[in-house]
């Protein structure tokens, strides 16, 4: 059962590595989140071994701070047994109070493992609007749901407003702002199989893209920092915890943000304190602060190209030439402390460590006055030396008085176990005798006029421009309505939920019985959904047996496998599914689908990535999809989809703007690699 609610939200702090999560207990957090080597969407992050964090949980616990463990990737079908292992392990030797979880399939693992701690829906699971949770809490191991980032205060408060009582909610109020809604994002997938939602992602929205001759970080937003603005979500009884993002920051970082939300969850009304939580994130090391769209009169736009977004606070700008460059900091800088210099995304970006004190305004010679810890040499002999002008970001810092009170905490961690007992766990699959049937095409739109050109099975995104568009068309024939399969959005918003839910009834009234739900949250906005066909579409990111049982038991009639998959989890997966499958074969696949859009990016113009990448963008509803200028294609694998069990094939079209030079390439995705 999911813990009573006390007076306040917890301050829910990050922890990479074991300095970090030192320095959370050192400041005070009421719950650290973490995770292990595998199965973590922080896979970058150092983490923890399974004997470290057993400690490091145990000195938590006496302390009276929880301790998270984040199992959010998405997991392939071999993988399973694994997976659950891990948990096996977790649950005998490390004792943690909750796991973070983006696939359905690890609930069915923790119920088979008998988990005795919480389950929290990661942010990457996709739970954006309130109806969902009227789904969530029939699932008795579910106890908490992570929003997204993107919610206005209005939206968060709507959502909490229909929160069931055994559903706790996470909000997150600092850190690093994704340019993707979460769940939805496969840029760095796309382009180098390295998945974002396997905690590979090699962030490639942070690099610098071109259009028209203009080149910047169109993608690159600011960090989310709520600071003040906190207090409103403080009275909210749903929210049970304020979360701060950083698995990859330092300990100073980790320090200075949960003492900073600290003081303004426990002292709001005390005006000092309050600037002196401000003067706390100011010194926190991290990017540029934003609102965003917190406030709905007052939305930000977190890409604002004229200001540094690389990791650190930006104190200075390179000067002088390769061998003799230097820097004037703008800030006093002291020995330990770590710059570097360049964005991280730049060949020859270097990491270096301070050797002695640097006032501020004073010449600091980055050859000779420090000491180089990564990278490539800022001598003329090395690889690249960088340009005059180029930022240099003081990423951490080891105060005396931080490193003691981690210090004495390390001193009680009990003995690291040299090598705890594995676990045996042996996963159960369920059952699948599926019958064979015929395999069956389906061509999706966004735009009604092809309904009456194709043989095939039509589908068409839901959206009020579309419904308005087929009943002008076609009057209210049944035999129209019933054909047609209707997709619904992958990311749908609170504020546009009333609507969302009022066209579904009108499909209903009028006969529709087909849909494609690509979250599967959605399957709240149905009744009685085993008396309709109810799809999981791709975007559902389902990739294993577990996880699509899971969404059978929920009603869903077949399912979409996600299309990151290799061509070995592909041909696996039918034999192994309770429900029919289907697989996009062919589509103008997007790269990412966001909120927002840079105010100096064209859309539905051509921009250019470093590695001669090209992609646009595009609004549809409420959300901007950045497409790549060549499709997704698996069509010559066909048949030996169809003999493997495959049962639906999805071809997605999209209108491409007149700018746009579509460019022939083969669009297998990952279907010759096997997925990181």
């Amino acid at each position: 059962m999911i813990a009573p609610p006390s007076l306040f939200p917890e301050i829910l702090a990050p922890a990479g590595n074991k300095a970090s999560f030192l320095a959370a207990l050192a400041a005070g957090a009421d719950a650290i989140y973490c995770g292990l080597k595998q199965f973590s969407a922080r896979m970058e992050a150092k983490n923890f071994t399974l004997e470290e964090l057993a400690g490091l949980t145990y000195l938590a616990h006496s302390k009276g701070a929880r301790v998270y463990i984040t199992l959010n990737t998405l997991i392939k079908p071999d993988e399973l047994n694994l997976a659950g292992r891990f948990m096996d392990d977790l649950n005998r030797h490390v004792h943690p109070d909750a796991l973070i979880i983006q696939d359905l399939g690890l609930i069915e693992l923790a119920r088979q493992v008998g988990f005795s701690g919480e389950l929290h829906l990661s942010t990457l699971a996709n739970v954006s609007f309130g109806e969902a949770l009227n789904m969530i809490h029939h699932i008795p191991e579910v106890n908490r749901v992570v929003l997204p980032r993107e919610l206005s205060v209005d939206e968060i408060k709507q959502v909490a407003d229909i929160c069931p009582e055994n559903i706790g909610l996470e909000v997150f109020v600092h850190g690093a702002l994704c340019y993707g809604v979460s769940g939805r994002c496969y840029w760095s997938s796309f382009f180098g199989g390295k998945s974002g939602l396997r905690g590979k992602c090699v962030q490639p929205c942070r690099r610098l893209y071109t259009q028209e001759r203009a080149q910047n970080r169109f993608f690159s937003c600011q960090d989310i920092s709520l600071d003040v603005l906190v207090k409103v979500l403080r009275p909210i009884p749903a929210i049970r915890a304020w979360k701060i993002e950083g698995r990859k920051k330092s300990p100073h970082y980790v320090y200075h943000t949960v003492r900073a939300y600290q003081l303004l969850r426990d002292h709001v009304q005390d005006a000092h304190l309050r600037k002196e939580a401000i003067t706390l994130l100011s010194h926190a090391l991290g990017r540029t602060g934003t609102h965003y769209g917190f406030l709905s009169q007052r939305r930000v736009n977190p890409i604002q190209i004229e200001r540094q977004t690389g990791s650190g606070l930006c104190v200075g700008h390179v000067s002088g030439e390769s061998g003799c460059a230097y820097i004037a900091p703008q800030q006093e800088l002291f020995p330990g402390d770590v710059l570097r210099v360049g964005y991280e995304d730049e060949p020859w970006h270097v990491s270096l460590k301070v050797s002695h004190p640097v006032s501020e305004g004073a010449r600091f010679n980055l050859a000779s006055g420090s000491h180089l810890t990564s990278g490539s040499h800022l001598a003329s002999g090395g690889k690249v030396a960088p340009q005059n002008g180029s930022p240099v970001f003081l990423t951490d810092r080891r105060e005396p008085e931080l490193n003691a009170k981690m210090l004495e905490l390390e001193a009680q961690l009990p003995p690291v176990i040299a090598a705890l007992p594995p676990s045996r766990f042996q996963m159960v699959l369920p059952r699948n005798r599926l019958p064979k049937t015929k395999a069956v095409d389906q061509r999706v739109y966004r735009m009604s006029r092809e309904i009456g050109a194709v043989s095939e099975e039509v589908g068409i995104w839901l959206s009020k421009e579309m419904f308005q568009a087929v009943s002008i068309a076609n009057g209210i024939a049944s035999s129209i309505w019933q054909r047609i399969w209707w997709w619904l959005t992958p990311a749908l918003w609170p504020v546009d939920e009333a609507d969302f839910k009022s066209l579904i009834e009108q499909l209903l009234q009028n006969g529709s019985r087909q849909f494609v739900l690509n979250a599967p949250w959605q399957i709240a906005f149905f009744q009685n959904p085993r008396k309709l066909s109810l799809w999981a579409g791709p975007f559902c990111n389902l990739g294993n047996p577990l996880s699509i049982n899971e969404i059978k038991s929920c009603g869903f009639s077949g399912a979409i496998v996600s299309p990151e998959l290799s061509q070995t989890d592909y041909l696996s997966l039918p034999g192994q599914s309770p429900l029919p499958l289907g697989i996009v074969i062919s589509a103008n696949w997007p790269l990412s689908i966001s909120r927002i859009l840079s105010d100096c990016l064209k859309p539905d113009f051509m921009f250019q990535s470093p590695k001669v990448e090209m992609a646009w963008a595009s609004l549809s509803d409420s959300n901007y999809w950045v497409y790549p200028n060549w499709m997704l294609n698996l069509t010559g694998y066909r048949k030996e989809l169809e003999q493997a069990g495959f049962q639906r094939f999805i071809y997605m079209t999209e209108t491409v703007p007149p700018s746009i030079r579509m460019k022939d390439r083969p669009g297998n995705w990952n279907w010759k690699i096997s997925l990181q």
